[in-house]
């Protein structure tokens, strides 16, 4: 099976031509080698798919006729990904965050409005 396929089976991405957009991007490999859309996995392949700003790592452990429910993705695949990757992205977000909370710094255009609504009265 084609990985571009294969991603969109296991419900890695929405769209199978979301798959292949990140193949040709460079965000998917196999045993740590870049792949075009078109390349066949195999079962026991390890595949790399970087998605928001994590990297999913995964082991192939059969391959699905079609798209699979959500509930049995994990037949087909083996989830090898470090909690590492999860804590880093929290991180992340947390960092995000920080800059600028509601309510603090430059006021939006509805607390300008606001603003000027007092002011006026």
């Amino acid at each position: 099976m084609r990985i571009d396929k294969y991603l969109w089976t296991i419900r890695y991405f929405k769209t199978r031509n979301i798959a292949t957009d990140a193949c040709k991007k460079g965000h998917v490999s196999i045993n740590t080698n870049k792949v075009k859309p078109s390349k066949e996995i195999f079962i026991g392949d390890a595949i790399q798919v970087r998605r928001n700003q994590i990297n999913y790592q995964f082991e192939v452990v059969d391959i699905p006729k079609n798209r699979v429910g959500a509930k049995l993705v994990d037949l087909y695949r083996k989830d090898t990904t470090p909690k590492e990757a999860f804590e880093t992205n929290e991180l992340l977000q947390l960092a995000k965050s920080y800059y600028r909370k509601k309510g603090i710094g430059r006021p939006t255009k509805k607390d300008r409005r606001d603003i000027e609504d007092y002011l006026e009265d």
